[in-house]
């Protein structure tokens, strides 16, 4: 399984660097809030969707996207070496 390390968490914001070995994913999860995500490297991620849809997501380092809360997912490091992201969960 991917390593979240949260590194920041109050009553308005969650900072959490997700660190991947290859193959490791995050397991299949509901978004609760809005967030960005941060890439550290460039990659490719694995996203299955809640209807086992598969997609590749390609991510260049420093490259960040925004999401809506809701999203239903697991992500799965699809690289040959070891992947991280940081992730910025807006709670209000």
């Amino acid at each position: 399984m991917a390593t979240p390390k949260v590194m920041i968490d109050n009553e308005r914001t969650r900072v959490t660097k997700w660190s991947f070995g290859i193959g490791e994913e995050t397991g299949q999860h509901v978004h609760e809030f809005d967030y960005v995500v941060v890439p550290m490297l460039d990659g490719d991620l694995k996203i299955i969707n809640n209807n086992g849809e598969e997609t590749i997501s390609k991510l260049l380092k420093g490259e960040s996207y925004f999401r809506n809360k809701g999203v239903n997912h697991n992500v799965i490091n699809n690289n040959n070496y070891e992947y991280s992201f940081v992730e910025i969960e807006f709670k209000s």
